[in-house]
């Protein structure tokens, strides 16, 4: 079942959600390991039983049955129904699942999208698992939670009622795939009750880590062909959804079921009567009841389509999938979903073709004891009395999108209710361009911005405090050597305008522990903490204690193995600089930089090279295959452009170097 009815309306239709993390910094849910359980299970003789989510009735949530057939439910492992289980047959495919008795449609068509698209699915089912090799009833799958992958650990044995399933089974008796899966989302959400109902948008964001858009189809946007076929040429996760009362789920005469969910699986326009027809394929999770109208399996539109487009489009079979014009797809639903890493669903006006988007993200706690609550709504007083983030915009183009916001809130509970949050987009003379809130568990705004410097202030409708997850997303951003901002998008300016050249002050004061210096050990926490917050800047690794106790002696004017909080400022106002630096010129979004982007990062900084300096400062700070990470590459620019300016100032004072300038750099920057 979904909630469609409840859905909000935002502006022009869009609202959106998102979020990354990294599969390969996992986050153990209940702090449960799979391969100790496993390894523990083996060398016992004996099958998992997971006492976190137990086979029992507060599993399963106590109002989603009757509390007699609550009372009826019996638990068993593949094992015990098939002689030969699997976990996968030949593949993983959105015909695999048949939804059961639970109304989690929405969950299941974002995972429908989801075997479209394996770059996402590899995350989510991990290979190391199955029913032939090392089998002791324990599985685990992968969703993003808050800004983070969490690995989730279950044992195999699943709900029954008067023998049938009660949750998703699938289409081939012997492959368990989707109910183990199903499983362990249900573990995540607190209970299966907890799936009986819930938004596509959330499902889709929380198998992907991924940013999301709304489309409202009663009032779509004009690029609406074009939108879809952009999402699906750039491999993004869709669905959509029907109006009506969930909890009944009516199928009408055309075979359309209202208050449900659908998977959009692809876009295409065809030749069709001497000209194009723009058609859309969508699926059922149940695993049948299709469409009826035209465009249907047999529908007669077929037999005017040309037979190799006829013979690589059509399926006529009852799996659930079927075809439809966007003209009927357009009247019959009311939400299309779309979801990917990135906002690529919004480069289909560019002309230049698809586009880098970078990526920051800010986690905080919002505070109803901040005057906000009392002004939340008044644009002067919410851009200067509120937490703000700032990021710049360099590159426009007034044909498509180059911002995204995206504000999460953290539930403290797992059935907490939504609070009504948002936020507000400021100019840098506080003038408030746009305002969302929604009571949902995410807020996102798309905008086309002129280049200049913005900020993204928090807020909330209600006197509670929430944590939040914030994502700022920016289209081709370029880095100027002359740009005189000292707010990066990756550096927390987390303080009022008014107050914005405090923001390191407290940040200084808080890792001081009250004293009015900071040696290498708090200045190593204090980095770790604020600079590594995001998977980007995480991937080259964390700031060492030498390396801080180097920047600690690049920075202490006072030589006494300490920084002053004046000293800090500069320190802090120089990551700014090289953090933007970095993002511009890790093209790859790969978290280092090799050698010719060093090099471009080096001249970007204003600072002079040549091949011998470039190749000793990769043996320097480079890892084994010669790639700088972002706390390297800080030691390194921090070093290279105190030691150029020293050289600099010894030239101007007429001191006699018989070395040339490089060779003296190479000499300082190698010892």
């Amino acid at each position: 079942m979904l909630a469609p009815s409840s859905a909000p309306t935002p502006e022009q239709g869009w609202r959106t959600t998102g979020a990354t993390g990294s599969p390969q910094n996992l986050r153990k849910f209940n702090s449960q390991d799979f391969r100790d359980l496993r390894a523990s299970c083996l060398s016992q003789g004996l099958l998992f039983e997971d006492a976190t989510f137990p086979a029992h009735i507060s599993s399963i949530g106590p109002t989603l049955l009757p509390e007699e057939k609550l009372r009826q439910i019996q638990w068993k492992r593949p094992t015990e129904l098939q002689r030969n289980p699997y976990l996968i047959m030949d593949g993983v495919s959105r015909f695999d699942i048949m939804q059961g008795e639970i109304g989690d449609c929405w969950m299941l068509a974002a995972l429908g999208s989801l075997t479209l698209r394996k770059q996402f699915l590899e995350n989510v089912l991990p290979k190391d698992q199955g029913f032939q090799e090392d089998y002791a009833g324990i599985f685990h799958f992968r969703f993003w939670q808050y800004g983070e992958w969490v690995d989730v650990v279950i044992d195999d044995r699943l709900p029954f009622l008067n023998g049938r399933y009660l949750s998703v089974h699938p289409r081939t008796s012997n492959e368990f795939w989707p109910s183990l899966l199903e499983k362990a989302y249900a573990k995540l959400q607190g209970s299966y009750q907890n799936l009986n109902g819930g938004y596509l948008s959330d499902a889709l964001v929380d198998l992907t880590g991924g940013v999301q858009v709304q489309f409202s189809l009663k009032n779509p946007p004009p690029d609406l062909e074009e939108i879809l076929r952009a999402a699906d040429t750039s491999r993004c996760l869709m669905g959509c959804s029907t109006s009506g009362q969930s909890s009944r789920n009516i199928e009408l005469r055309n075979g359309i079921v209202q208050g449900h969910a659908y998977t959009v699986t692809g876009a295409v326009k065809i030749p069709y009567k001497k000209g194009w027809k723009h058609i859309i394929r969508i699926w059922n999770p149940w695993g049948h009841g299709e469409w009826k109208g035209p465009w249907s399996d047999n529908s007669p539109h077929w037999d005017r389509v040309e037979p190799n487009y006829r013979e690589a489009l059509l399926r006529n079979k009852d799996d659930g999938e079927f075809w439809m014009s966007c003209k009927d797809f357009q009247e019959q639903f009311s939400w299309l979903y779309i979801c990917n890493n990135t906002p690529t669903f919004l480069d289909f006006g560019d002309e230049q073709g698809s586009a880098a988007w970078s990526l920051t993200s800010y986690t905080n706690l919002w505070s109803p004891g901040l005057p906000s609550r009392r002004s939340r709504y008044s644009q002067a007083g919410a851009a200067s009395t509120n937490p703000q983030y700032f990021f710049k915009v360099l590159d426009h183009n007034p044909k498509t999108c180059n911002v995204a916001i995206s504000l999460m809130q953290k539930h403290a509970v797992q059935d907490a209710k939504n609070l009504r949050i948002g936020f507000f987009i400021t100019t840098e003379n506080s003038r408030v361009l746009k305002q969302t809130f929604l009571q949902t568990r995410d807020v996102t705004s798309y905008l086309i911005l002129s280049p200049g410097t913005y900020a993204v202030v928090p807020a909330a409708a209600e006197d509670q405090e929430f944590q939040f997850l914030l994502r700022i997303f920016i289209k081709n951003q370029d880095y100027h050597e002359n740009s005189s901002s000292l707010t990066s998008p990756g550096l927390p300016m987390d303080v009022p305008r008014e107050n914005q050249g405090s923001s390191y002050k407290a940040l200084f004061l808080r890792h001081a522990k009250q004293g009015s210096t900071i040696d290498a050990s708090q200045l190593q926490q204090l980095l770790n903490e604020v600079i590594l917050q995001d998977e980007m800047t995480s991937l080259g690794g964390r700031f060492s204690f030498d390396s801080c106790r180097g920047v600690l002696a690049l920075m202490d004017l006072n030589s006494n193995g300490r920084l002053t909080l004046q000293e800090f400022g500069s320190l802090w106002r120089s990551l700014a600089k090289y953090r933007e630096i970095f993002f511009k010129e890790d093209r790859n979004r790969s978290g280092f930089l090799d050698v010719a982007e060093l090099e471009n990062a080096i001249r970007a900084a204003g600072l002079a090279t040549d091949t011998q300096l470039l190749r000793l400062l990769t043996l320097r700070y480079g890892d084994g295959a010669g790639r700088v990470g972002f706390s390297d590459f800080v030691c390194c620019m921090l070093r290279l452009d105190t030691m150029s300016h020293a050289f600099q100032n010894l030239a101007e004072g007429g001191s006699q170097i018989s070395m040339t300038a490089m060779e003296w750099l190479t000499l300082v920057m190698y010892t």
